[in-house]
């Protein structure tokens, strides 16, 4: 079935647009901003207002360095900046997941750290002073075990806003390891061993003395 030649004359009028607005955008241009009012812009600078939508021009990089390259409000960000979250999480706690989930309903920008080996649990004993999972950390005061109200009223004292105020397209930053884990290096076969030192072979027995008269034939 053929489309319609004015449908067809449209899609290249829409195409040809689209290359030349391509074209038109600043060669150091990182953001491509769209206005409430369906205008488009490009910047070098992530915008301050959460009004508009936001896309990377930079398609290379980690999942949170792509989180850091859109501005958060200016309220939120002071608040983060006096007061930074991170998130000390387990695989398989229910508790661990009730907590991210608040943390994402109130729109914290926050950074998880997962406990799995036995040096994790020693640093997290450092951190928040127990082995209690999840933990949380509201800039310098630890919060111990997960209580809702508690948490929650952790980050009303810091700041942090009751309702979202994270622009669209914050995306949370993966979790990482809370040690970070090094490399093992791999290396050659083992050099042999130097052979053992020689042995001295031990004395003859001396012959036992004898008595009486020895004979002769």
């Amino acid at each position: 079935m053929k489309l319609p030649l004015d449908c067809t004359r449209s899609t290249l009028a829409w195409a040809g647009l689209a290359l030349l607005a391509a074209l038109a955008a600043p060669a150091q241009a990182q953001y491509k901003v769209v206005n409430p009012d369906g205008s488009v812009t490009y910047t070098d600078r992530p915008p301050v207002s959460s009004n508009v939508r936001v896309t990377s021009l930079n398609r290379t990089g980690t999942r949170a360095a792509r989180a850091q390259e859109i501005a958060l409000p200016a309220e939120l960000r002071s608040v983060a900046q006096r007061h930074p979250v991170t998130l000390y999480t387990m695989a398989d706690c229910l508790p661990c997941a009730a907590a991210r989930k608040l943390l994402q309903q109130r729109g914290v920008p926050y950074s998880e750290k997962t406990v799995v080996t036995e040096e994790d649990a020693t640093a997290l004993v450092r951190l928040v002073g127990s082995r209690t999972l999840p933990a949380m950390s509201v800039g310098a005061q630890p919060v111990r075990g997960w209580s809702e109200l508690d948490w929650a009223t952790y980050l009303d004292v810091a700041g942090y806003p009751r309702e979202s105020r994270l622009p669209v397209g914050w995306l949370v930053p993966e979790a990482t390891p809370l040690v970070e884990r090094v490399p093992v290096t791999s290396r050659g076969p083992a050099p042999p061993l130097p052979p053992p030192p020689p042995v001295d072979a031990p004395p003859a027995p001396e012959e036992p003395a004898q008595t009486g008269t020895r004979i002769r034939f």
